[in-house]
């Protein structure tokens, strides 16, 4: 597809510590888009940040810590996107963890698939 076609973009800030029945929290979102049927979804890694605990998190060498912010970018139509939303709470309702979610216009300028 080349042109312009209204998307949402969907993004979700977790940590990279957060879980869904003992396996990443993140992963279990990607896979939910994916069996959704949701045209794509990214897992970026930040490098630091904070939430509502107000607590810094940042990835550095001589940290013991692996907690690292994490944002999940998933992006369809605007209503496999609204659909998906109540697939989507169940995760972070359940994961007992803090996070964040927002949803934001997008246009899809080029999307097509690569050559294997």
């Amino acid at each position: 597809m080349v042109g312009q076609k209204k998307a949402k973009l969907l993004r979700i800030f977790v940590s990279s510590t957060d879980k869904f029945e003992h396996k990443p929290l993140y992963e279990e979102i990607v896979y939910a888009a994916k069996k959704f049927d949701i045209s794509g979804a990214t897992v970026i890694k930040g490098i630091m940040g904070y939430g509502a605990s107000s607590q810094i998190y940042s990835q550095k060498l001589w940290e013991v810590s692996e907690k690292i912010p994490v944002i999940i970018e998933i992006v369809d139509e605007e209503e496999k996107i609204g659909k998906f939303i109540s697939v989507l709470l169940p995760f972070l309702d359940n994961s007992g963890k803090g996070c964040m979610v927002t949803m934001e216009d997008a246009s899809i300028i080029l999307a097509k698939k690569g050559k294997k």
